[in-house]
Parts: structure tokens; sequence; C-alpha cells
């Protein structure tokens, strides 16, 4: 019999998150794909709305399962939930999955030894990836919830990414405004996580060049213009 102590819940819940984040990430992108067939296809392309409606239920079932899993591990009870916000945001609206995309590198770099990035590098990175995966869920929300509207200017899907880059960039030309209260909500989020993520790169960015301009006057001999 083994004298090694029982883990406690935080390594517990540690080693359960560094486990499945890579597979639940594949998950939320099987989520995506299907929500965006749901969508995107014509009403009329069956078995295949079919088909996307249970992919968007059974991912929707496995995120349940996982944050049920971690917080019985957590051993927090109900502080869990206001401890871990984000991942029961995550939880009710599964389209904002991305925003977990700075936690799924850090279980997988526990694994190795070193990032294989540098920090200005996996910032720069990871903003890219969560502007794309965001820009996409939010265009598909938004179409979803506005094409149909009266009097909307999102007509196509075409008009939603156009918005979404809009907005992300936060230049926001209102060429292509949500008209209905669900396609406003969305766009608060986006424009929120818009001015974070263009932060997060134009900061980075910045502390790059300062570190490479003064690099280059330590190797410049002294006294030389």
């Amino acid at each position: 019999m083994s004298d090694r102590p029982a883990p406690t819940a935080p390594l517990r819940l540690t080693e359960w998150e560094q486990r499945t984040e890579v597979p639940l990430f594949v998950a939320a992108l099987v989520f995506l794909a299907g929500y965006a067939v749901r969508v995107l296809a014509p009403h009329d392309s069956e078995p295949w709305r079919d088909i996307a409606l249970a992919l968007v239920y059974a991912t929707w079932f496995l995120f349940a399962v996982d944050y049920g899993v971690r917080l019985h591990l957590s051993g927090l009870g109900r502080r869990f939930v206001r401890t871990h916000w984000l991942d029961t945001v995550v939880l009710v609206l599964p389209l904002l999955r991305p925003l977990r995309v700075v936690q799924i590198y850090t279980a997988v770099q526990k694994r190795r030894d070193e990032p294989r990035l540098s920090l200005y590098a996996r910032v720069i990175s990871y903003a890219g990836l969560t502007t794309v995966l965001l820009g996409f869920s939010a265009s598909l929300a938004v179409y979803h919830l506005e094409h149909s509207a009266p009097d909307a200017s999102i007509r196509t899907f075409g008009d939603a990414v156009w918005w979404a880059c809009a907005t992300l960039t936060t230049v926001g030309y209102g060429d292509a405004v949500p008209v209905t209260f669900g396609g406003r909500v969305v766009a608060a989020g986006l424009m929120a996580c818009g001015l974070a993520l263009l932060g997060a790169v134009t900061g980075s960015f910045s502390s790059w060049l300062l570190q490479v301009f003064s690099r280059e006057d330590e190797k410049r001999p002294p006294g030389s213009v």
C-alpha cells in the first residue's frame, strides 16, 4: 500500500484542468462549427442542420460536466461560481470560450520545461487567435439575431463579418449596426474585448520595440553617435 498522501483539492483541480483543457478546446471548435452550420446552412439542408444541432448540444453537455467536476474538485462550493466567474460565463455562453486561450496555453506549457515563444510573442499570438475566434463567433451570433429583424442593416454573413472587424478594431464606421437587443448586447461585449485585445497587442509590441532599442544601445561602443 502506498504511503503517498492523497492529493489536495487544489492539486486535483489543477491536474484535471491540465488533462482536459486541450480536449475541451477541441470540443469548443466543434461547438463553433456546429453552430456555424446551424446558422449559415439553408433551412432545407437536412440532415446536416440536425447533426449540427446534436453536436452543439453534445459539446455543451461536455462543458457542463467539466464545470461540475471542477466545482466538486475545488472544494469551494458556491464560492467557485464567484471566484471562477469566467468559467461560469463561458458555460452559459460557449461562444465566449476563446477567452480561455491563455489558460489553455498555460496548461500545455506546464507539461514542458520552458515556453517555446517569448513573452511578447505569446501575448501577440494569444490576442491574435482570440480575436479571430471571437470575431467569428460574434459574426455568427449577430447574423443569427439580426438578419431577419425589421430595418436591420446586417442582412448577410458578410455584413456581420464586416461589422465584427470594424467593432474589434474600434473603428466603428456605422454602416452596419445591430438593431435588436440581443445584437447590441453582443456588440457591447465585443467592444470591451476589442479594447482589451488591442491594448494587449499594442502594449506588448511597444515593450518589445523598447527592449530591442535598449539592446542596440548597449551594443553601441561608448562615444559613438
